[in-house]
């Protein structure tokens, strides 16, 4: 499957010859910051976004900021027209991959986009067709989005199959029902946020994609036997007690 790009830009007649130039890329199209967050936010197969500086709203370094914060390992091309070192700077200190001014080069830009699909190892792999390697993607795709709300139809869409079937397969050859593999998941992130940050619960939760905290310390505690309060105060391993010798 082609890698796919969200092209983020006010400019209508720009998103079509780019999308002309590089018809082997399956082009998603954002015309301002708000709608690339909605899409970002949502369970996705964006491998990279390229994003306009200059846009009404949201300017491309505050939509940069955040779509880092959402997901920190998708790749992001900036894009400016004012050949500014200030904008540069800025992009790049946000953990832009790179830049290009426009008028666009399109050679230039081909060249940048396969680099930086490269160097993040781009999940565009050809595919096998067979039932382990959709499983795979499915688990691929879950693990990608697991501070979002995931469902068997999204999954499903992504392997163009259907979700009843989708359900079966995956229990087969995966050894969990789908719902349980997705909880795992968000669990393992959860211990980890717990272990190795200082967000509340009711932060960890809403970062897991849970509107209830309720919920989350529900499942957790189903998980693991404890609540997220009782496994985050637990004793840690390896640390010795005062006493005497």
């Amino acid at each position: 499957m082609p890698n796919t790009i969200l092209l983020v830009d006010d400019d209508k007649e720009f998103r079509e010859e780019f999308r002309e130039c590089f018809d082997n890329f399956n082009i998603l199209e954002a015309e301002d910051g708000k709608t690339c967050l909605d899409i970002i936010r949502k369970p996705n197969e964006v491998d990279l976004v390229v994003l306009d500086v200059k846009m009404p709203g949201l300017n491309g370094i505050e939509v940069l900021k955040e779509i880092k914060s959402i997901d920190p390992g998708i790749g992001i091309i900036i894009m400016t027209g004012y050949g500014s070192k200030d904008v540069v700077v800025q992009a790049l200190r946000n953990q832009s991959d790179d830049y290009m001014e426009k008028p666009m080069d399109i050679d230039g830009m081909r060249k940048m986009i396969e680099k930086v699909l490269d160097s993040k190892h781009a999940e565009g792999s050809p595919e096998t067709g067979s039932i382990k390697s959709k499983i795979e993607k499915v688990k691929r795709f879950v693990e990608r989005n697991a501070g979002k709300k995931i469902t068997l139809q999204d999954a499903a869409a992504l392997i163009y199959t259907s979700p009843k079937y989708l359900s079966r397969v995956f229990k087969q050859h995966a050894g969990v029902e789908f719902k349980q593999f997705v909880l795992g998941l968000k669990i393992e992130k959860a211990k980890a946020l717990l272990n190795k940050t200082d967000l509340s619960i009711g932060q960890i939760s809403y970062k897991l994609g849970y509107q209830n905290t309720e919920s989350f310390i529900r499942i957790f505690k189903s998980f693991t036997a404890k609540t997220p309060s009782e496994f985050r105060n637990k004793p840690k391993k390896g640390k010795k007690k005062a006493g005497r010798k």
